[in-house]
């Protein structure tokens, strides 16, 4: 698909949610989106993030991704992310974080604006389990 015939789609507001929705929730990625609030309480998750952590989708709404930190989570890391969220700026890294059941897993995961104009909406994560090397 062209570029062209992508914005064609898009365009419209139908096409574009409906492509959205395809790619999220058919990814192998988790992908979870949060509120601009400063809480960041979630807003979206889907089926891979089950995958990933356990928690069902419907069971984390309006919950905030703190619901995946536990003792082993580097404080560095959260402090690097809320820097990076509250300059409006991506943010990369990994972390332990822990399933549903307790289960301690190393996650990676990218942080992205959503920007309506120059004001942020909303952000998006990206994330996948690594291993320990």
């Amino acid at each position: 698909m062209s570029n062209n015939a992508l914005e064609k789609l898009m365009n419209g507001a139908e096409g574009g949610l409906a492509l959205l929705q395809v790619l999220a929730e058919n990814s192998f990625d988790s992908v979870l989106i949060t509120d601009a609030s400063a809480e960041g309480k979630i807003i979206y998750a889907n089926k891979s993030f089950k995958k990933l952590t356990g928690h069902d989708p419907s069971s984390v709404i309006g919950k905030t991704p703190r619901v995946l930190q536990g003792p082993g989570t580097d404080s560095k890391v959260i402090n690097r992310l809320s820097e990076a969220l509250k300059s409006g700026r991506k943010f990369e890294g990994k972390a332990i974080n822990y399933k549903k059941d307790g289960t301690p897993f190393i996650m990676y995961w990218r942080v992205l604006p959503i920007k309506a104009g120059k004001k942020i909406s909303a952000w998006v994560a990206i994330q996948r389990e690594g291993s320990v090397i």
